[in-house]
């Protein structure tokens, strides 16, 4: 039962009020001024205040600070535009004018306790969210993800550029959407861009912007992703991937806050903060001579690290339980379970496509059953050892079977598939080469060596060095 303070000066009024209130189900107190409400009541106590305007010795306003968040609501028979917006302006949360009607007095006060329960309910859901999921709906209770988690409230509020590092998959971008949430920047837009995924000629377009004329096709101006990032965060993800004269550009914003379209000779200030994440070495980039070394240490400020999925131990079954209960209600499915022998395959699987992987497979899972109970078949988990063929089929030499600038240039063997030839070579070779060595020998771009090792899972050692 919602228990209301009144406070008015007239006898006859707080009577009406008072019983007309109780006849309605709440629980009502009353006082006649404000000084004799602070002197026999606690006024944190009550779910709502309704105070006439004008009382003796204090005007009803002045109760609203001592309440501490209780709302008020403000009465009086001089009714005026003036008086409501002073008395809005002081934190009332509505006005109504004596002598008021029954109905409207009651409707009031009953959305006044509606919002405020609300209020306190999606509190609350904040609080358990908080605790569950410290960092924008991220789950993980190893020690890696705690500390992970206590990184990222230090270093949040600051506006120092953050690396954070991870296989593909780990979830690299929840932990900008963090950091940008947790900041003083988060009224402002955070702005995510994939490098790996725009074209090499169209980079420093899509992050600065050009004038009109600089290039064939460029048909008007064009404000880049990193004046749209102003005032907020711009996420740099596979930043590895960034040509050499985007880095230069890159760089330039990270000293000097400038930012320059192409084609243009001026130079525009911007207030971006940095987060860029990458799954590769920098540092063993920057010795061959692939990333620009000053901006790796103007990145390399502060560095968060994501640890893979097969490294999560207990984390792999809870998050799997959580991504099945949000997967189900997305789509309208009724409750469902895993089976024992699926969370034994969870458990057991390295899940080489770490967080995404999972994600891929419980939502396969979900369209697929029938039943209440996802089992290992409908997650499509193979636990039978990763590369079992190795011995009975043994990879040639590249020079046997790869030449540099083509695709594999000998036939394979009879039962060995193109794609099997490339996974074997990588696995036998990825050890003693880089990635730019194996990509040569195979015949390919890096880039399209990064690609297919995501699409057969093929994770990269430690990188290679001479």
């Amino acid at each position: 039962m919602s228990h209301i303070l009144i406070v008015e000066d007239e006898s006859v009024i707080r009577t009406a009020l008072r019983r007309l209130l109780e006849r309605n189900g709440y629980q009502v107190s009353e006082a006649g001024a404000v000084q004799d409400a602070v002197d026999n009541f606690k006024l944190v106590d009550f779910d709502l205040i309704v105070t006439d305007l004008r009382l003796p010795g204090a005007p009803g306003t002045d109760i609203i600070p001592l309440a501490e968040g209780v709302p008020v609501l403000v009465m009086t028979s001089y009714a005026s535009l003036k008086s409501a917006v002073e008395s809005m302006k002081m934190g009332a949360v509505d006005y109504i004018a004596k002598p008021f009607d029954h109905d409207e007095m009651l409707m009031t006060v009953e959305r006044i306790l509606k919002q405020k329960a609300l209020e306190r309910e999606n509190q609350a859901l904040k609080s358990q969210i908080s605790r569950d999921f410290p960092a924008s709906g991220m789950i993980g209770e190893c020690d890696a993800m705690q500390a992970l988690f206590r990184n990222i409230q230090k270093v949040a509020p600051t506006d120092s550029t953050v690396l954070v590092l991870g296989e593909s998959g780990t979830g690299k971008e929840l932990v900008a959407r963090a950091l940008h949430e947790q900041s003083l920047r988060r009224e402002g837009p955070l702005i995510s861009v994939n490098c790996a995924a725009i074209p090499e000629t169209l980079i420093e377009s899509e992050l600065f912007g050009h004038e009109k004329g600089a290039f064939t096709g460029a048909n008007a101006n064009r404000k880049g992703l990193v004046e749209a990032a102003d005032a907020g965060t711009l996420f740099l993800d596979e930043i590895g991937e960034l040509p050499l004269e985007a880095q230069a550009r890159l760089l330039r914003l990270l000293q000097e806050k400038e930012v320059r379209r192409v084609g243009s000779v001026q130079s525009k200030t911007v207030d971006v903060r940095l987060v860029a994440a990458t799954h590769r070495n920098l540092k063993n980039l920057a010795r061959e001579g692939r990333f620009r070394e000053d901006l790796y240490y103007r990145l390399h400020v502060v560095e968060l690290r994501l640890p893979p999925l097969r490294e999560r131990g207990k984390d792999v079954e809870k998050l799997a339980r959580e991504l099945l209960i949000r997967t189900a209600r997305k789509m309208a499915k009724p409750e469902l379970e895993f089976s024992a022998e699926a969370i034994s395959a969870i458990g057991q699987y390295r899940w080489p496509g770490n967080v995404r992987e999972l994600e891929n497979a419980i939502e396969r899972a979900v369209i697929l059953v029938d039943g209440q109970f996802i089992t290992p078949d409908l997650l499509a988990i193979d636990l039978s050892p990763q590369y079992e063929l190795e011995e009975d089929y043994p990879l040639p030499t590249p020079s046997q079977n790869f030449r540099a600038n083509s695709d594999i240039a000998d036939e394979p063997q009879e039962d060995l598939s193109l794609e099997d030839y490339f996974q074997r070579f990588v696995l036998e070779h990825q050890e003693q080469m880089t990635e730019t060595e194996l990509a040569q020998k195979l015949g390919i771009s890096r880039k399209c060596l990064w690609e297919r090792r995501q699409r057969l899972g093929i994770p990269r050692k430690k990188p290679f060095t001479r």
